[in-house]
């Protein structure tokens, strides 16, 4: 079952809102950020322009996933680049978005158009991280995305899955203490040395 927070509201896909000056085009996202023992996904839906236009994941200056993963880590929200991912490695979190590509204006999930959208290979992502058991929605549009293009094809017996706030800006509704008590309530019981734990098994059909 997939537990929702109700701060933000599923805008993946309705295209509904656009941003002003910002012509619509075709986006793609990154390759996945993961080792391979990996043992936690978090899933957004597309990277933002920001983003984009750095190459890195989160990258605006607005977003609070690296201030909150710098708060359940231990390390500066405003560290190189490479340390802040080094430091989600060693945690054993992986990091995609559930959109390979779509066409959308700005930044907005709710202006991403919905026959556009391609899905990333997670089924095939899952099957070559094994010891990923727990599956995090940075927000409600990851996940919607996530029900309407992955789920069908993917035997989800021995995942967990969880939506959390997102870390936008756009979700200024949920205060920044309020998202980090969430993602705290969350991460924080897979974070210690389970290194040893077994890969998942998978429920027979």
């Amino acid at each position: 079952m997939v537990r929702r927070e109700k701060q933000d509201k599923p805008a993946c896909g309705n295209g509904t809102l656009r941003a002003a000056g910002v012509a619509a085009g075709v986006v793609r996202s990154f390759p996945p950020l993961a080792d391979a023992g990996a043992r936690m996904l978090i899933l957004g839906s597309m990277p933002g322009v920001a983003s984009l236009a750095a190459g890195r994941y989160y990258a605006h200056s607005r977003n609070a996933f690296w201030s909150l993963l710098g708060a359940l880590l231990g390390f500066a929200a405003d560290a190189p680049y490479a340390e802040r991912t080094a430091a989600l490695r060693a945690a054993g979190i992986a990091l995609w978005d559930v959109l390979h590509a779509c066409t959308r204006e700005g930044s907005l999930d709710a202006a991403i158009e919905r026959g556009s959208e391609v899905a990333n290979d997670l089924p095939g992502f899952l099957a070559a991280h094994p010891r990923i058991a727990h599956v995090f929605f940075n927000g409600a549009a990851a996940e919607a995305c996530f029900r309407r293009h992955v789920l069908p094809q993917l035997d989800a017996g021995a995942l967990h899955f969880a939506r959390l706030p997102s870390t936008s800006p756009a979700n200024a509704a949920s205060s920044f203490e309020r998202k980090l008590a969430v993602w705290r309530a969350a991460l924080s019981p897979l974070l210690a040395d389970d290194a040893k734990m077994p890969p998942r098994q998978e429920e027979d059909a």
